[in-house]
């Protein structure tokens, strides 16, 4: 699903990473996390996909650096990211952008 994001300026974190085998708990932390992320001043919106090969691409949407960085900082994001490194994830990449420009196109039914 599409996140409903409000007309820019707002930021995008961008997060691919690779997961490892082990499932074990991943499901229920990702489920939490996103909720707990719905929460925090600031959230936009979320957007995930990932491939039978572990690949995933999540990109979250904030209004703010600050809200960012407090999300960042949250100390039960925390934990699942030091989590994440310990078990689930081969690696990863966390990049930050600014979204100046958005554009949307969506099907009409005849």
């Amino acid at each position: 699903m599409f996140a409903k994001t409000p007309p820019p300026p707002y930021y995008a974190v961008i997060f691919t990473s690779l997961r490892t085998p082990l499932q074990d708990g991943y499901a229920d932390m990702s489920d939490r996390m996103v909720a707990l992320a719905a929460h925090q001043p600031g959230f936009l919106g979320v957007e995930s996909v990932r491939d039978a090969n572990g690949l995933g691409i999540t990109v979250s949407y904030w209004a703010s650096e600050a809200d960012i960085a407090d999300w960042k900082h949250h100390a039960e994001h925390t934990l699942a990211r030091e989590q994440g490194r310990v078990a689930w994830y081969e690696g990863y990449e966390t990049r930050v952008a600014k979204v100046e420009r958005a554009y949307t196109f969506k099907r009409q039914d005849p």
